[in-house]
């Protein structure tokens, strides 16, 4: 007979809501219960609860999505939502001075993980998708966050196949090491074309209270466009006043908010 003891119940309810995906946002009971690996008796059970918390949705076709109040909870992670609260406000000046795309990210395990974006219109279904997972060593974001990261969580990832995106892609541990190197040393990560042979990001990492790296901000450019302006200098200076922000007393934060 199944257990159905709570911890039991839990764990095959994350195992549910972690089917879902950028290119699985609407699924049918029986799609889920095949990515979930559970019987469909199951899966129907525990799906019913998930509506009813408002964790899943059911829309008209009889699909089912993310549930809004899941993401109402999720945007209270403090790693999260504190941090875009700050820093949009500058992300927006950056997006309005460029034009270009702009993204917030951090890390969770060996995956960058996207908490904010801003993107034209005209990038239509390529859009980064925030909550999206990302690779650590071919995107500017990732390789500012793993080369801040201890050299122990490192060399976990550059002990992985490393997947190449594009040519351009490098996955060679011994360069990336050198590469890594480079982006601690000079704050400054450049992407040339080797998760979209079209494009360059070009990231900078976010400092908390203690000095330590928790984030990285990013713009991509177009490759045509990278040459002739000092995209490093601009991403940079943007970190640093998000840094600032961050770094400084809620209190204080809060006061400002109310001029």
């Amino acid at each position: 007979m199944e257990p159905t003891d709570d911890a039991s119940v839990l764990d095959k309810a994350f195992r549910i809501l972690s089917v879902f995906d950028e290119k699985h946002n609407l699924l049918p009971l029986s799609n889920i219960s095949r990515r979930a690996h559970l019987p469909l008796t199951t899966t129907h059970r525990i799906v019913g609860r998930l509506l009813s918390t408002g964790a899943l949705e059911r829309v008209d076709t009889g699909e089912y999505q993310i549930g809004l109040r899941l993401w109402e909870i999720g945007s209270l992670a403090p790693r999260s939502g504190e941090l875009q609260r700050v820093a949009l406000p500058f992300m927006h000046d950056l997006y309005e001075t460029t034009r270009y795309p702009v993204h917030l990210a951090i890390r969770e395990g060996g995956e960058v993980v996207l908490i904010a974006s801003l993107v034209p219109k005209r990038h239509g279904k390529t859009r980064p998708r925030v909550g999206g997972r990302y690779s650590l060593h071919a995107t500017a974001v990732g390789q500012i966050l793993l080369a801040f990261a201890s050299q122990e969580e490192q060399e976990e990832i550059l002990s992985r196949p490393l997947e190449p995106y594009t040519p351009h892609t490098e996955t060679d541990p011994a360069k990336l090491r050198l590469v890594l190197k480079q982006v601690r040393r000079e704050g400054l990560a450049t992407s040339d074309r080797e998760v979209d042979a079209h494009v360059v990001s070009v990231a900078a990492p976010i400092h908390g209270a203690m000095g330590e790296v928790v984030a990285a901000l990013s713009i991509i450019v177009p490759f045509e466009q990278i040459h002739g302006r000092s995209w490093g200098y601009l991403v940079q200076a943007v970190a640093r006043g998000i840094s600032r922000e961050y770094q400084s007393p809620r209190k204080s934060r809060r006061a400002l908010q109310k001029r």
